[in-house]
């Protein structure tokens, strides 16, 4: 095929001596699973790009919001990453497993029409298109980290709504406990779903008051753009406090449920990925660390923050669970 990926120049010849021996020297000290590999690698290659403000960095016109954005409330003042990294650099397998896969072949993933289907425990279903969908609700900015569950991580401005808000519009029946989220099934369009990977079609989910909390987002855009095809376009979820393979991508269907739904990468690895999720310094994945994190753009690692951060807004959800048995 034409889009076969070209290989890439070895990293000596693209960076400073000095940087290049450096990034030996963490690799060497790393000493990480032979799983990781591949992400590392890829990471500590963006980690040698100069961090900048966005305003310096090349955002393409295209696709640029023309109504107003509300500014939200819950902005970090960190630097956002750069735009190029937050859109050459992600997980979604749909697309193929290195993390500059999405960014090369989503290309294929048709965005319009587009339509959601909301139902299960509702007292309004409905199938709505994202025309529709994009209407009901004014645009908010949302500032964000995200962290990864692989130990890096990125912030992001997010353009959204909140799920809340949509939620609201279908009426959750009392009995309705969890909120459902299932991705595009599509392997014509998604190549990497005719790999035995995972359990396809991606499905992740929600406690119904998570779900509610006005810190989650269903983004539609990011840096001021439609979201990007290898972002999930044209509908995903952002929960800042949990690590990144909660954020679902390309959204289809979101179901409300009373029992807790089983998840694509619980079904995968139910020992290392839980329901919930949250970022936790304080338990470790079995193949990582959870203790630190390297932004993408950095070299140095940061401490890892409870719930990434956003402990004073969210903590609260989980009072009196034991989050190691809860992870």
């Amino acid at each position: 095929m034409s889009d076969t990926p070209p290989a890439e120049p070895p990293s000596s010849e693209v960076t400073p001596e000095k940087t290049y021996l450096r990034r030996r020297e963490l690799l060497k000290n790393a000493g990480l699973f032979a799983g990781t590999a591949v992400a590392v690698a890829g990471g500590l290659h963006l980690l040698g790009r100069k961090q900048t403000r966005p305003m310096d960095r090349f955002v393409p016109d295209a696709g640029r919001v023309t109504f107003p954005v509300v500014k939200g409330p819950y902005d970090t003042d960190e630097p956002p990453t750069s735009y190029e990294d937050v859109t050459t650099y992600n997980n979604f397998y749909e697309f193929g497993f290195d993390k500059n896969d999405p960014a090369r072949f989503a290309h294929t993933l048709k965005t319009r029409p587009w339509s959601v289907v909301i139902d299960g425990e509702v007292h309004k279903p409905q199938t709505v298109d994202m025309e529709q969908l994009s209407s009901w609700f004014p645009l908010e900015e949302r500032v964000y980290r995200m962290r990864c569950v692989e130990a890096w991580s990125m912030v992001i401005p997010w353009l959204g709504f909140p799920l809340a808000a949509l939620l609201q519009r279908v009426a959750p029946t009392s009995h309705a406990k969890y909120v459902a989220f299932t991705t595009l099934l599509d392997s014509e369009q998604m190549p990497g779903q005719r790999r035995g990977l995972l359990d396809w079609p991606y499905t992740e989910a929600l406690r119904l008051d998570e779900a509610q909390h006005p810190l989650t987002l269903m983004a539609t855009g990011l840096y001021g753009r439609e979201l990007p095809n290898q972002n999930g376009a044209p509908l995903r979820l952002v929960v800042p406090w949990k690590y990144g393979f909660k954020g679902i991508k390309s959204i289809v269907r979101i179901t409300l449920t009373r029992e807790e739904p089983m998840t694509t990468w619980r079904l995968a690895a139910p020992r290392e990925y839980g329901f919930y999720a949250n970022v936790n310094p304080a338990v470790s994945h079995p193949r990582w660390s959870q203790a630190s994190e390297r932004r993408i753009g950095d070299f140095e690692r940061r401490p890892t923050l409870p719930f990434n951060g956003y402990a004073e807004q969210v903590a609260h959800l989980y009072t009196g669970m034991d989050l190691r048995r809860f992870y």
